[in-house]
């Protein structure tokens, strides 16, 4: 059995697997040994027989909790969550639980909307110093999914203390820090952390993804690749890595140059050919992402989450498709969210809409701020003439324009927005392209978090918005719709960014999922065409996706210089594409209820 975990550990499957069947010809009940055996079998890629042997081990020893997150992992792998779910509640249930049994379980529910049960599991193995890196992700993601990332920085703050030689802990506290909206301290943490101790893919991979936050992207750059040098199948980090070689070269082969090397290594691993495919169509082309992962997509076992992967390439331009692909994820997957929401949005494609219906009711049931759901609903309503959609997307009433008021000391707005022009031209890379998976085409966005900027300037056009935020607050009054029941009158800001458009860009159409307001404010418009024409009006109604009929726009603004313009986060909009000279330079912030509401 030590050989055997040596061969294991080497990678040499096949070899263990003979010599385990070995063994289990002289020793048949074994549970080990069976547990091994499925899981190498899994490895291979048989998981109906590796399912066969593990519940053989199961039956043997039922409490032998290594079997039971075998087995759990195999049914994740299927999409059958609820089995997995019971399993490793039992494998987890001893004191304390064990680790992979806790990981598992607090990424389970953290993935599926419940992060209190996530935060009483992984809460007490991080505060005896017993989890992991990956326990310890799984735990501020809790904190932060449940709105307390601070409790996370000075839980992690207090452990760094007390055990200041931890990579773990380390990495806990620069996630904190980048989850309460410090990335520049995240930083400087991952960064002290990989000085004492030999580097991990984890805090690597946190390291690069706080320096991007903070536009030090040639440290964020070599942090990612180290990241990958180390673990070469860890498909947060190519995508991450991809991204920003993106943002830097806007050239496709060159961002996927590492992904694709480690995709020759291991063509098997579908996890890293779902990212390949979110990079493709991140950048613009679904049918590329679809390609990718259709030789897979055609396996009477994909995955649910692959399936998912390929319906939202396929919802681009072939609703149908994505409508049979959602649906094998969502029979294998009931409780799937993501495949529920990409089925939602495919029937709309096929002019199902009163078959999405009761999609986006379930979902909302679950998670009824989320500003994306909330648009597939009324687009349903729209479809179906369903008189609520014109309360609920009354363009005329929330969508509000107004003009800025020059804040204090200065006196002029004109020449607020020519200084303020400069400082946000400091943040966008001259020879930079648009980011992976952002709406924007032919143009830049900063990748900072512009309401913690130090920039007086900046500060100040932040001071300008609260006056309007608080009279846009007074105009929509209260009710019991999504947007006006959160209305308690008090808001924060939920992040902000400022977008530097060039001839022929536009926006594509979307929504801002996780705001509640939104807004585009206009600091620099190129010279208005002569005769007047639409370009870069903002352009609100028309669905990210083709509808069955298709939905043309229902309202427009024509921006000016220091104008805002504040609406629902779940209404559609985009922009029309202008041409010429000039930039076209805007800032936009959501904005979220402050305290309960």
């Amino acid at each position: 059995m030590r050989r055997i975990g040596e061969l294991l550990r080497a990678g040499q499957l096949h070899a263990a697997r003979a010599q385990l069947e070995s063994v289990l010809a002289r020793h048949p009940d074994y549970p080990e040994a069976l547990r091994l055996l499925g899981g190498t079998q899994l490895a291979l890629g048989e998981p109906a027989t590796a399912e066969t042997v593990l519940r053989r081990a199961l039956a043997l020893d039922p409490a032998w909790a290594p079997t039971l997150v075998t087995l759990a992992e195999l049914l994740l792998a299927a999409g059958r969550t609820e089995e997995a779910e019971a399993l490793l509640e039992r494998a987890a249930s001893g004191t304390p639980p064990m680790p992979r049994a806790a990981l598992l379980l607090t990424r389970l529910y953290n993935d599926s909307g419940r992060p209190e049960r996530a935060l009483a599991i992984a809460a007490p193995l991080c505060a005896s110093g017993q989890a992991d890196s990956e326990l310890v992700a799984q735990h501020v993601a809790a904190l932060a999914a449940l709105g307390r990332p601070a409790e996370a920085v000075a839980l992690y703050r207090e452990r760094i203390e007390a055990d200041g030689t931890s990579a773990a802990v380390a990495h806990g506290l620069s996630l904190a820090l980048q989850a309460a909206g410090e990335p520049a301290a995240a930083a400087r943490v991952a960064a002290q952390a990989l000085e004492r101790a030999p580097a991990s893919p984890a805090l690597c991979l946190a390291h690069g993804r706080s320096l991007i936050a903070t536009g030090e992207h040639a440290q964020a750059e070599r942090a990612l690749r180290e990241a990958v040098r180390l673990e070469p199948r860890l498909s947060e980090a190519h995508s991450s890595l991809a991204q920003l070689v993106w943002l830097r070269t806007g050239d496709l082969g060159q961002a996927t140059a590492t992904l694709d090397t480690a995709l020759r290594h291991h063509a098997n691993d579908v996890t890293l050919w779902a990212a390949k495919a979110a990079l493709l169509q991140g950048a613009g082309d679904a049918r590329a992402a679809y390609g990718c992962l259709e030789r897979w997509l055609q396996a009477d076992g994909a995955a649910p989450a692959l399936l998912v992967r390929g319906a939202l390439a396929a919802l681009e331009f072939e609703p149908a498709a994505a409508v049979r692909l959602a649906e094998r994820a969502l029979a294998r997957a009931p409780d799937n969210r993501a495949a529920r929401t990409v089925l939602a949005a495919a029937l709309l494609g096929v002019g199902e809409a009163k078959g999405a219906l009761p999609h986006c009711e379930t979902l909302l049931a679950r998670s009824p701020d989320d500003q994306y759901l909330i648009a597939l609903e009324t687009t349903a309503w729209r479809l179906l003439g369903d008189p609520r959609y014109a309360e609920r997307c009354d363009y005329t009433r929330l969508v509000m324009p107004v003009q800025l008021e020059a804040p204090a000391p200065w006196g002029n707005l004109a020449e607020f927005l020519a200084a303020l022009r400069a400082s946000l031209e400091r943040l966008h890379d001259p020879g930079g392209h648009a980011l992976l998976f952002q709406s924007l085409r032919h143009g830049t966005e900063t990748t900072q978090d512009l309401t913690r900027s130090a920039d007086p300037l900046i500060q100040g056009l932040f001071r300008a918005f609260a006056a309007p935020i608080d009279a846009y607050l007074a105009r929509i009054g209260h009710g019991n719709d999504p947007l006006r029941r959160r209305n308690a009158g008090r808001w924060r800001f939920n992040g902000s960014w400022s977008v530097r458009l060039r001839s022929s860009g536009f926006h594509t159409a979307h929504v801002h999922p996780r705001g509640w307001i939104s807004s585009a404010c206009y600091i620099e418009l190129p010279a208005a065409p002569s005769p007047p024409t639409r370009a870069g009006f903002l352009s609100f109604g028309t669905p990210s996706f083709p509808t069955h009929p298709p939905l043309p726009s229902e309202h427009e603004v024509q921006p000016a210089e220091g104008m805002l313009v504040l609406f629902p986060s779940y209404f559609w909009h985009g922009t029309v594409p202008f041409h010429g000279g000039g930039t076209r330079l805007t800032v936009a912030f959501d904005a979220v209820p402050a305290g309960p509401g």
